[in-house]
C-alpha cells in the first residue's frame, strides 16, 4: 500500500504562484515516478508533471513547461509542484500519483496510487 497526501493549494490572484506538496508513505520504495496530474471542472483529468524517483528525469505538459517546476526530496519521499505565472485556466483539482513501472509516466493509466487531491484556484 502506498499513501499520498497532497497540500499547498489555496486561492491565487493571476499571475501568482503556489507550491504544492505530496508525501508519499508506504511501500514507496518499489516506484518508478510520481506524477501530477489537474482536473478542471467539466474536463477530464490531465497530465501535468512527472518525475522519477531515480535519476530525477523530468517531463512536463507544454502547457505548463517554463512556469511549473516539479522536483523531489528523496529523504523526506516528497514530491513538490512548483507553480509560477498562474492563469485562471489553471484552476484545477491537483492530484499527485505513483507509477510503479518504467514507462512513459505520462497516462493516467500509468498510476496505480493517487491522493486525494488539493483544490487550486486562480482568479483573474
Amino acid at each position: 500500500q502506498v499513501q499520498l497526501v497532497e497540500s499547498g493549494g489555496g486561492l491565487v490572484q493571476a499571475g501568482g504562484s503556489l507550491r504544492l506538496s505530496c508525501a508519499a508513505s508506504g511501500r514507496t520504495f518499489s516506484s518508478y515516478a510520481m506524477g501530477w496530474f489537474r482536473q478542471a471542472p467539466g474536463k477530464e483529468r490531465e497530465f501535468v508533471a512527472r518525475i522519477t524517483w531515480i535519476g530525477g528525469r523530468i517531463y512536463y505538459a507544454d502547457s505548463v513547461k517554463g512556469r511549473f517546476t516539479i522536483t523531489r526530496d528523496s529523504a523526506k519521499n516528497t514530491v513538490y509542484l512548483q507553480m509560477n505565472s498562474l492563469k485562471p485556466k489553471a484552476t484545477a483539482v491537483y492530484y499527485c500519483a505513483r507509477a510503479p513501472r518504467a514507462g512513459s509516466a505520462v497516462q493516467e493509466y500509468e498510476y496505480d496510487y493517487w491522493g486525494q487531491g488539493t483544490q487550486v484556484t486562480v482568479s483573474s
